[in-house]
């Protein structure tokens, strides 16, 4: 590949970036984050979805299958083997995701 300006600058980018997630605390703080943005996705999701009320079984199959699919790509690798960030981050979100459905579901409940 020709070594353009862009090419430099997202080499550079993303060798900065990838030295900030070395530090353990930094990517800790990334994982809590997608945890938490999933949370919000989930409340989100289920408000928009049960307002609606037209695409109830659409927009859950959808969600089913992202969910599931996400499972097995996580859960499928070996567990000694360290995982990267970008299967950890997604991951933190979808459990927060699942886990606000489940809050929703039992607000619903009581």
């Amino acid at each position: 590949m020709q070594n353009t300006r862009l090419n430099t600058l997202f080499d550079r980018t993303t060798e900065r970036f990838s030295s900030w997630v070395r530090n353990p605390w930094r990517r800790f703080s990334l994982v809590i984050i997608s945890l938490l943005l999933g949370n919000f996705l989930g409340t989100t999701v289920s408000t928009v979805a049960g307002q609606k009320a037209e695409l109830d079984v659409v927009a859950a199959a959808v969600l089913v299958v992202i969910t599931e699919s996400m499972s097995r790509v996580v859960y499928r690798s070996p567990p000694e083997k360290a995982r990267s960030l970008l299967i950890e981050v997604p991951n933190a979100l979808k459990i927060g995701f699942v886990y606000s459905l489940f809050v929703e579901a039992f607000k619903l409940g009581s």
